[in-house]
């Protein structure tokens, strides 16, 4: 049996921990060419905070649950990471954002991470017996989880309109799907159903993403853009730099199922991005 932080009961349960663990932790970096950019223009260029206000609450409920439930080594510690990572995150958007955008996001902020959280603690520990603290819990998490699932059909909606897959990368699903999978048997090995369930969800949208992207692709020849302008080749900079994925997300791991909301976010901004910048030449 494995030993050391993952020791767990079965030897696949720590091997699935530590892959769901490395894969996570690619995808909670998914982000950071984006927010490198943020630091150099001193600008957020109109990103919406959202993703990571929700990330950020994500890992929080998740670190909650590993504690109640004890024995959880590998969620405990991936979601200690994206905790700091997606704080890293909200403070620099909030450092950088024009003052409408900052305020958003602080309310969204203490609303979120800190209401919603602080409540949803206070119950559980005071109104909850401890042994349904579990069951509460992982119920919430699976809840939240499931629903943030729902953002990838807008990205497929999205391929589907344009008939183009050009804004999602295939590295995207391919990683998101295999975190899906690592952490699926990760929740089977250790009768976590809390943790298998929402990766059903995260392994199919991945698998149709890939599957849309097969079919939309266009060919290399085909893909090479000449910019008519300066602004428009900034456009074409900032679609470049989607979330490589390893990447926040999801197909996901419950531990970042929410980067799927930044990788939705993105595609979208992508997608709207040549309008500002002007039309391309062809």
């Amino acid at each position: 049996m494995a030993g050391g932080l993952f020791s767990m009961e079965h030897p696949w349960a720590s091997a699935f921990g530590i892959l769901g663990n490395i894969i996570s932790f690619l995808v909670f970096l998914a982000p950071m060419p984006t927010f490198l950019r943020v630091y150099r223009k001193k600008s957020t260029e109109g990103f919406s905070s959202a993703p990571y206000v929700v990330a950020l609450f994500s890992c929080t409920l998740w670190i909650f649950y590993a504690l109640v439930k004890t024995n959880s080594s590998p969620l405990l510690t991936i979601n200690a990471f994206g905790c700091a990572i997606e704080s890293v995150y909200i403070l620099l958007y909030l450092v950088y954002a024009p003052r409408p955008a900052r305020l958003r996001a602080l309310a969204s902020f203490l609303l979120l991470d800190v209401a919603a959280f602080s409540l949803i603690a206070v119950v559980t520990l005071v109104l909850v017996a401890e042994a349904q603290r579990v069951k509460v819990l992982g119920s919430i998490c699976l809840a939240f989880s499931m629903a943030v699932f729902v953002a990838p059909m807008s990205v497929i909606f999205v391929v589907i309109r344009t008939k183009s897959a050009e804004f999602m990368p295939f590295s995207l699903s391919f990683f998101l799907t295999l975190s899906a999978v690592a952490w699926f048997f990760y929740g089977l090995f250790t009768n976590d159903l809390y943790v298998t369930l929402p990766n059903v969800g995260g392994f199919f949208f991945g698998c149709v993403q890939m599957v849309l992207y097969c079919c939309y692709r266009k060919p290399k020849s085909a893909s090479v853009v000449l910019p008519a302008t300066a602004a428009a080749l900034a456009a074409e900079s900032a679609e470049m730099e989607l979330p490589l994925a390893a990447l926040d997300a999801v197909a996901v791991p419950p531990a970042c199922a929410v980067p799927v909301l930044a990788e939705l976010q993105k595609l979208e901004e992508a997608v709207g991005s040549p309008r500002k910048g002007g039309v391309k030449a062809i």
